[in-house]
């Protein structure tokens, strides 16, 4: 297995343009909440940890309602049919190899934990897409692409983690060419009863013990729903991504507002 530029993928972020808005949120959330460790480095640590039992523990906790949110984030993107799709946080690729269905001529996955890239490259390899997804382990938020070079970008569960969440939004601005489309599913926050309450009370007390049980990283587990609930959902979102100069932002609610799926353009 091959993964471009396995070195270290920590560097200093890009100084945003001068007409964005910048809104840092109120409270960090870190995984392990070291002080010598920065959120980028933890949550490295942390995907590096639990990538073993990432997939499986992903199909558990979700009751294998994962892959239905993945396949709507994709139909998204029908209407312009990229050829070339950058997919952020890439992960094990399950949200790249989703995207295969688009029948693109290239797709290229960026993460910052190799241990996921080495499980994603083995799925691709299993599928036989090696020639079209590529992998490079990367900084959100300092893409190594030139500006206006994808059709398309993707982020699948993997917002929450910008350490910079403007800057991170801003680079994936930047290298998406005019007339592109950004998709990004993300956790949200159910708001009726009793899905809320169900929700709260599973994501505070149930899923940290399985995590603990199956990954052996309970602080993995507990960080979720810490940056579930850290992070400006709905219409703060959408307000984040037109701050950051992307237009007809829009929000679609998936399983009682459990998870979202967030689309903008690029003119």
């Amino acid at each position: 297995m091959q993964i471009s530029n396995p070195q270290s993928v920590i560097p200093k972020p890009l100084p945003l343009p001068l007409h964005h808005k910048i809104t840092a949120l109120s409270k960090e959330v870190k995984p392990y909440n070291d002080d010598n460790l920065t959120k980028k480095q933890e949550i490295t640590q942390m995907f590096d940890n639990i990538a073993p039992r990432y997939d499986l523990l992903n199909r558990v906790l979700s009751v294998g309602i994962d892959n239905i949110w993945r396949k709507n984030a994709i139909n998204e993107l029908q209407d312009i049919a990229p050829q070339t799709i950058l997919d952020v946080a890439t992960g094990t690729c399950d949200l790249a190899l989703e995207a295969m269905r688009l029948n693109p001529k290239k797709i290229i996955g960026v993460d910052i934990s190799s241990q996921m890239l080495v499980l994603g490259q083995q799925k691709i390899d299993k599928k036989g897409f090696q020639d079209i997804i590529k992998l490079k382990l990367g900084d959100s938020e300092n893409l190594p692409f030139e500006s206006n070079t994808f059709d398309a970008a993707t982020v699948g569960f993997g917002v929450r983690n910008f350490e910079n969440l403007e800057q991170g939004l801003s680079e994936l601005h930047r290298v998406i060419r005019p007339g592109g489309k950004l998709v990004v599913l993300e956790f949200s926050k159910p708001s009726k009863f009793p899905v809320k309450q169900v929700y709260f009370s599973y994501f505070k007390y149930v899923l940290p013990n399985i995590g603990k049980l199956v990954s052996k990283d309970q602080s993995a587990y507990t960080y979720l729903p810490a940056s579930v609930q850290a992070f400006p959902e709905g219409k703060q979102f959408i307000e984040k991504l037109k701050e950051c100069g992307f237009k007809t932002a829009k929000c679609k609610e998936q399983t009682f507002g459990i998870c979202s799926i967030y689309t903008a353009e690029k003119v």
